[in-house]
């Protein structure tokens, strides 16, 4: 079965940091334009970051850059999203996908998601 499992959401205060896990089955991470998406209550789902399958080049959210960083371990065939100096409006729910390059308007195989709660 080809699927993302994310992880490591949670309640963190503002200034805090998670580090989010996309385990992906059936498939290789390393493939596959990686990227991070979010939805926050009332809003439409957005890009966060990406990170190429070609040259690991990587590209953020510009209210992210400096704070978020993507990475992937092909060993382990998952990526992560590392989140510092949280935010109250970084509150979403996060979500991992596929696609053959970051600039691709065509994502799959979303995982579940993780919630992530910033609290002031």
């Amino acid at each position: 079965e080809v699927q993302f499992v994310e992880s490591g959401g949670g309640l963190v205060q503002a200034g805090g940091s998670l580090r989010l896990s996309c385990s992906a089955s059936g498939f290789s991470l390393g493939d596959y334009a990686i990227g991070w998406f979010r939805q926050a209550p009332g809003k439409e789902r957005e890009g966060v970051s990406c990170i190429s399958s070609t040259d690991g080049s990587t590209y953020g959210l510009h209210s992210v850059k400096g704070r978020f960083t993507i990475s992937s371990d092909n060993a382990k065939n998952t990526a992560y999203l590392q989140m510092n100096d949280l935010k109250p409006e970084d509150t979403a729910v996060y979500y991992c996908a596929a696609s053959t390059d970051c600039e691709s308007s065509l994502w799959g195989n979303w995982g579940q998601g993780t919630q992530v709660n910033v609290s002031l």
